[in-house]
């Protein structure tokens, strides 16, 4: 009996450590820049030769300063995001950055990140913005944010932005906690996915008719990300 009481307690203590270290990988050295020409497939990206690392690895003229244009989005918006992807020096150092820029009236439509929480703050407009939490409660937070406000959405939840004004564009930027957050944009995931999932599913989910499942099949769930 205590050795199977010792063992449950080892492995509670291990699941309580795996779940405190489920979050981007830490760097075991100075930096591990991401080698982008490796086939080798690891959680992440391999390291590039210390020995090969330049500032260039580090930096990226991405001219944050300068306005997007939303006139192609549907939604109104564009989010442009530096990740490991654009910048190998972000390679496990578990933060990433995004600008949005938002039309008047546009918004970024309700998205999740399954591996980052955000922090947002306006750089110039208003936003109504607002994350919803987990079953059964499915609470709406949220809060109208003016220039210089800061607002932060919880890892995994589903949160949204909406520039209310109707003749002025908004901006934001956003800090992320990892080095490729992810997005999931739920009109886009449900209604857009390939395959689509079956009409016999999303009517009873959404308790709508089929032929209303059929119409936003059809539509084009454009990415706004650039």
């Amino acid at each position: 009996m205590a050795s199977s009481s010792s063992f449950l307690l080892v492995a509670l203590i291990a699941l309580a450590s795996w779940q405190a270290m489920a979050s981007d990988p830490s760097p075991l050295q100075d930096f591990c820049v991401a080698d982008n020409s490796s086939h080798v497939l690891v959680n992440g990206f391999v390291c590039k030769d210390p020995k090969e690392v330049t500032a260039e690895d580090f930096f990226l003229a991405a001219k944050l300063d300068m306005p997007r244009d939303t006139k192609m989005s549907k939604v109104g918006s564009i989010v442009t995001l530096l990740n490991v992807m654009r910048i190998p020096g972000l390679n496990t150092l578990g933060i990433s950055l995004a600008r949005i820029d938002y039309a008047p009236l546009g918004e970024n439509p309700p998205h999740t990140h399954p591996r980052a929480s955000e922090i947002l703050t306006v750089l110039e407009g208003t936003l109504y913005v607002g994350f919803v939490t987990s079953n059964p409660e499915n609470k709406l937070i949220w809060k109208v944010l003016n220039k210089g406000d800061v607002f932060v959405f919880p890892q995994g939840l589903i949160h949204f932005q909406f520039n209310p004004n109707p003749y002025k564009p908004a901006v934001a930027i956003a800090g992320l906690s990892s080095q490729n957050p992810g997005a999931i944009t739920i009109a886009n995931a449900v209604f857009g996915s390939k395959p689509p999932i079956s009409d016999d599913v999303l009517a009873k989910a959404f308790q709508v008719e089929k032929k209303t499942v059929d119409w936003l099949h059809a539509q084009f769930w454009a990415d706004n990300h650039n």
